[in-house]
């Protein structure tokens, strides 16, 4: 599956930029995910890979409490070793996400 591994992951906010490790795996033929940023590390859910000409098209969820309690839904397209895509959390603007697979 093309998104599995370790993913340094940017997400620019309108608060400003945040760093978070992602990281996405088989556990029991499931696929698994969690965020890792500076204060907390939390699980993805709902991880869907959908096969596209362009790539992976990857959705999942994920809840974060800090700097405040937000439900985040994210979407990128996944080329190679290059995630591009966004998050939302409700009505708030859309923030863009961009990483990098680690070697």
């Amino acid at each position: 599956m093309t998104i599995l591994g370790d993913w340094d992951v940017k997400i620019r906010t309108p608060v400003g930029s945040l760093q978070i490790v992602y990281r996405f795996y088989v556990d029991d033929g499931v696929l698994l995910g969690e965020a890792a940023g500076t204060s907390e590390t939390v699980p993805c859910t709902d991880i869907a890979v959908i096969e596209s000409a362009d790539g992976h098209r990857v959705r999942w969820r994920q809840a974060v409490t800090k700097p405040m309690k937000l439900n985040l839904d994210f979407d990128v397209l996944v080329q190679g070793d290059q995630l591009d895509g966004h998050s939302r959390a409700g009505r708030l603007p859309r923030s863009r996400v961009t990483g990098t697979r680690r070697r």
